[in-house]
């Protein structure tokens, strides 16, 4: 069973940072390595987005919104994938979510509030 776990959400300050951090601490090194693993999220009153995505190749794709301030990054040793939010600004608030994307399915976590204000 697939267990997605979020973590690193928090309130901070317009120009702060934040990372977050995803993980499935249940599954094995060789089926994390051939994951891939996407970060979306949810303002309050719009569909959810993607954000950033890091493929089992290590290639990587970002929103236009985000792209010189965030970074995504994959650990195959420690299966955890990272977001490291720089430059925050407050239309980055909301509730991200981590996506495994594994074996043709696709999983959830529960999300991770991101609050962007002064």
């Amino acid at each position: 069973q697939v267990h997605v776990v979020e973590s690193g959400g928090g309130l901070v300050q317009p120009g702060g940072s934040l990372r977050l951090s995803c993980a499935d601490p249940r599954v094995i090194l060789s089926v994390f390595s051939s994951d891939t693993v996407a970060w979306h999220r949810q303002a309050p009153g719009k569909v959810r987005e993607l954000v950033a995505l890091v493929a089992s190749g290590g290639g990587t794709t970002y929103a236009d919104s985000v792209k010189g301030r965030f970074t995504i990054s994959k650990d195959n040793s420690r299966k955890r994938v990272y977001l490291q939010m720089n430059n925050l600004k407050p239309e980055d608030t909301g509730v991200y979510y981590c996506n495994i994307g594994r074996r043709g399915s696709s999983y959830w976590g529960q999300g991770t509030q991101v609050t962007v204000s002064s």
